[in-house]
């Protein structure tokens, strides 16, 4: 295998997006574990930049790194309070925890080592903006205005709940 700048490039983002999903879920304070969530999600952005796909890398920007994170710290600061205190993890569901993450890992390194990864697959190049916004935004067969509504509507719910758990308080 020759190593390119393409692959090191890969390999940074690869390991910055490892690096912050294990911190992301090994620290003991939310909002910390949110702002790591936040590099991993600007990583995944960096590795859709690298292949080319500018649109997706520009919408995981915008809407995940930006709004999702956003909203996630929003409902952290509204819902959480300084007197909750963190219980210590059992051995026992640490090492439950351990095997299914050990489990996972040799499912995903199964299916990455079976399959055979063509560069074929992937040479689509971009369409036009005018054919994603008509795929997204249409609501024919294989249109998505329908997630795109529901999930306005899960978003809503989610703010006005955290409207409401905040003012209680």
């Amino acid at each position: 295998m020759e190593v390119t700048i393409g692959l090191l490039v890969f390999i940074f983002l690869a390991g910055i997006m490892v690096v912050f999903s294990v911190l992301a879920v090994t620290t003991k304070r939310v909002l910390r574990a949110a702002t790591y969530l936040l590099f991993v999600l600007i990583g995944t952005a960096g590795i859709y930049f690298h292949l080319n796909y500018s649109f997706l890398g520009t919408i995981q920007l915008l809407v995940y790194a930006g709004g999702i994170t956003v909203l996630y710290v929003f409902s952290i600061l509204l819902t959480s309070s300084q007197a909750e205190q963190f219980e210590r993890l059992r051995k026992s569901r640490f090492f439950a925890g351990f095997l299914t993450a050990l489990a996972g890992a040799g499912i995903c390194l199964f299916f990455v080592f079976k399959n055979e990864f063509h560069s074929s697959q992937f040479a689509h190049g971009e369409h036009n903006m005018q054919e994603i916004g008509l795929t997204m935004m249409g609501a024919g067969k294989y249109q998505y205005i329908l997630p795109f509504e529901v999930m306005s509507l899960l978003l809503l719910a989610c703010i006005i709940g955290g409207i409401l758990i905040a003012r209680k308080r």
